[in-house]
């Protein structure tokens, strides 16, 4: 097997010496150095303290005194750029000879770890490189050697275009001095002669020929290299070097782009499928985030309404916390950060520490820090004020560690550290939806490249909106609040009565025990919505308040207060039993609904890649963008197969509230509605509201309008809500649309889902919006003994 003799590299001793030293002089030969015949010897060289550099008119660069000039100093010690010089020599028929490295500068020598050294040093030796990087090289340099060995066989002209030649290859080092991955971004070059081929193999030139009898166009170079397979590509793999003589040198230049690969593998983790927080998603973020900037550790503060909560211990599996009011966090840095709304830095903590938060850095070693504002702007509340709601911090043990270059970067990664943190700590911060993951992705490379922010914008998408609502939830939940607050008054009555019926007369209390009464009275009529607060507030101030002096002047009063705080709930600080059990069943259904819904988003993103937005409250409802700005390969088949799986999943979650009341003592009832639109609208990222996409233009927010009203419509005949229990409603606008949709209806019927009576009628005007109708067809049950439709039959029924 023929040996490549690039598997030989080797580092000649001009390379990586200490070429200050003294011995440096007349100890090397100058051969390969381009100064061969030029009257130059080991005896007759100068004294020199560089490399020696030939001027264009091949005299050397020295100066009077026969050193190289101080700029050498400044390109061999303190260049940042990776640069090497590999003279290249085989020769025809014979063992592949080593080619060498005549040149290399210092950053060169600390990045393959090599450092000076006085003996050459077989490229197989080195670690440096990984077998798939080596390959890689070796090809660039075949290219070069292709390029030479073309211009011989059918003349000067420009063979291998230059940008593959000079393609850039992406090698990773692990730098021995830090510990820490490197990335290099490594070019190959030639002069224009800069490789000269002095003899070919017959049997390599007669290859060449077969290719092209009399010599190809450039074009043709080119195809045949970008087709994988093709004879040249064959002829490459096996440019051996014992089949051509060929001279020259090849440039090595390389440059250090580890902070761009490192932000590049940070913003993909953050935007990435899955959820960055509490996984281990997180740790390699966080690892990369630390090394990125240069910190020791890291911190995360998020606020949630009036609470803050700092998060510490980042690389352990339980993270420290703790808590903090807005209140304790005014004049701290983390605000003043929040309020401008940019990335700052603090360069020695110490000095500025004026709040328990920051003390508690301090305290952990931390002196200086990078903070990464997560602001979400609240229009409502002016430009002047936003809502804080998390904040990535980095630290350093030392003072004066972060600089403007590091506020620069960070601010990079706003967009995708706001893409990935959107929501609070208690939902783990939702992740980017897979399907538009790529359109974040390609802002946040725009923004490290220093490019201006562009909208992230998706036009011409086709809305599918759908909402089950749980009808009766409000009623339910006002009657658990009346249970809950009676129960309370009642045991406050109880403490009150004792101290009443003590044989000190007091007129207060009296009327306190009076107050109770009425109120209770008036509970047990109704319950209005301020109800729940000002009432809890009533007792607080009025009873509970009171409690240590009631006790104190009727012993037989500290029973009753003890059954009073017995009945407490620890968490909400009142009477929460009925509510609790609210809390679980409105829980229950939306967790039923969500996971039936997610288990069909499984078949409809078979269908055609497209961004689903799910929110739950009481009930779930579902925002659905399709088109071809988000799936290239879409089609109007797909939407069509899109939309009647819309409804095959809307049946699914029908069926699925149909056993509710059996299951729980409600009277809540889940209602089902779609709402349909043919026409696209154009949706837009905004930082400015909670939602991740919000629809543009005018033409555009009549579907928004429409989509925050249509669940309590009603019939403009009958006056009845257009969406009824156990029933699928349909709103349309357009005969077009209707004629679609009651196709759908009939497939739907055929599998079982629906039944065949469809009631029809009109939506009575909303604010703003006329002229919408609806079709409403019942939800059947699924048949005994017989497995509904399920997602898997979605996907081969559409396949």
């Amino acid at each position: 097997m023929v040996t490549d003799p690039l598997d030989n590299l080797t580092l000649d001793s001009l390379a990586l010496n200490n070429l200050a030293s003294p011995s440096y002089a007349g100890s090397q030969s100058l051969e390969g150095l381009g100064l061969e015949g030029q009257g130059s010897s080991p005896a007759d060289a100068p004294a020199l303290t560089g490399t020696v550099w030939v001027a264009p008119e091949g005299s050397p660069l020295l100066t009077s005194e026969g050193r190289a000039p101080a700029w050498f100093d400044l390109l061999q010690h303190h260049s940042q750029l990776v640069v090497a010089v590999v003279e290249v020599s085989t020769r025809l028929n014979a063992l592949p000879q080593a080619h060498r490295i005549v040149f290399a500068n210092d950053y060169f020598g600390r990045l393959t770890g090599l450092g000076p050294t006085a003996h050459p040093v077989p490229m197989g030796d080195l670690t440096w490189l990984t077998p798939s990087a080596s390959r890689a090289l070796r090809h660039r340099f075949r290219l070069h050697f292709l390029q030479a060995l073309l211009s011989q066989v059918y003349g000067p002209e420009v063979w291998v275009i230059p940008r593959l030649r000079h393609e850039p290859l992406m090698v990773s080092l692990n730098n021995p001095a830090t510990d820490q991955i490197r990335h290099i971004e490594l070019r190959l070059r030639t002069a224009d002669e800069g490789l000269q081929v002095l003899a070919i193999a017959p049997d390599l030139e007669t290859q060449l020929r077969d290719c092209w009898p009399d010599g190809p166009a450039p074009s043709e170079v080119t195809t045949q290299l970008l087709t994988r397979g093709s004879a040249l590509n064959r002829l490459l793999s096996k440019l051996y070097p014992d089949r051509y003589t060929i001279q020259g040198q090849i440039l090595i230049e390389g440059t250090d782009v580890t902070e761009r690969e490192t932000s590049r593998a940070l913003i993909h983790l953050l935007v990435g499928r899955e959820s960055v927080m509490g996984t281990e998603q997180f740790v390699q973020a966080n690892t990369l985030m630390k090394q990125l900037f240069g910190a020791q550790d890291s911190f995360l503060l998020i606020a949630e309404h009036d609470r803050a909560q700092l998060w510490t211990g980042l690389d352990h599996a339980d993270w420290q916390s703790q808590a903090y009011a807005l209140g304790e966090l005014q004049g701290s840095s983390f605000l003043w950060a929040t309020e401008r709304g940019e990335v700052l830095t603090i360069p020695d903590l110490n000095l500025t520490s004026s709040t328990a938060a920051e003390r508690a850095l301090v305290a952990a070693g931390a002196r200086s820090l990078l903070l990464i504002p997560l602001v979400m702007r609240n229009p409502s509340l002016g430009r002047a004020v936003s809502q804080m709601f998390g904040l990535v911090g980095l630290t350093s043990t030392k003072p004066y560690a972060f600089n403007q270059s590091d506020c620069s970067l960070a601010t990079t990664l706003i967009p995708a550290l706001n893409a990935s943190m959107r929501h609070s700590v208690r939902d783990r911060f939702t992740n980017i939806h897979p399907s538009v993951r790529w359109r974040f992705e390609q802002e946040a490379e725009r923004l490290s490249l220093g490019l201006p922010p562009a909208p992230i914008m998706f036009e011409g998408v086709y809305p599918l909106y759908g909402i089950s609502d749980i009808r009766g939830s409000s009623d339910e939940r006002n009657r658990a609040i009346q249970d809950d607050l009676l129960a309370q008054f009642r045991l406050a009555l109880a403490v009150v009565g004792a101290v009443r019926s003590t044989a000190v007369h007091n007129a207060l209390v009296e009327q306190l025990w009076l107050d109770l009464q009425d109120r209770i009275a008036c509970l047990e009529q109704e319950v209005t919505v301020e109800a729940e607060v000002t009432l809890l507030r009533y007792l607080q101030s009025e009873v509970e308040a009171h409690f240590s002096y009631f006790a104190q002047v009727c012993p037989t009063a500290k029973d009753a207060i003890d059954h009073y705080r017995q009945a407490m709930d620890e968490e909400h600080g009142c009477i929460y039993s009925t509510r609790a059990v609210y809390d679980q069943t409105i829980s229950y259904i939306n967790n039923l609904l969500r996971e039936t819904w997610n288990r069909w988003q499984q078949s409809m993103q078979a269908i055609t890649p497209h961004y689903c937005d799910l929110e739950a409250t009481d009930g779930i409802d579902h925002m659905i963008y399709t088109g071809k700005a988000i799936d290239p390969n879409f089609t109007d088949f797909q939407l069509k197969a899109l939309r009647y799986e819309q409804l095959r999943a809307m049946c699914d979650c029908a069926r699925q509230g149909l056993a509710l009341k059996q299951k729980y003592n409600t009277d809540m009832v889940i209602t089902h509605l779609v709402l349909v639109q043919v026409i696209t609208v154009d949706i837009v990222h905004d930082e400015t509201t909670e939602r991740l996409f919000d629809v543009r233009g005018t033409r555009d927010t009549r579907y928004e309008i429409v989509k925050k009203r249509i669940d309590k419509a009603r019939d403009a005949a009958t006056q009845d809500r257009i969406t009824q229990p156990g029933m699928l409603t349909v709103v349309y606008s357009t005969t077009e649309e209707w004629e679609e949709y009651r196709q759908y209806l009939r497939y739907l019927h055929r599998e079982g889902l629906v039944g065949d009576a469809i009631e029809e009628g009109n939506v009575e005007p909303l604010q703003g919006v006329s002229g919408l109708k609806f079709g409403r067809v019942e939800v059947l049950p699924a048949p005994p003994q017989q497995e509904e439709a399920s997602p898997s039959e979605g996907a081969d029924a559409t396949a």
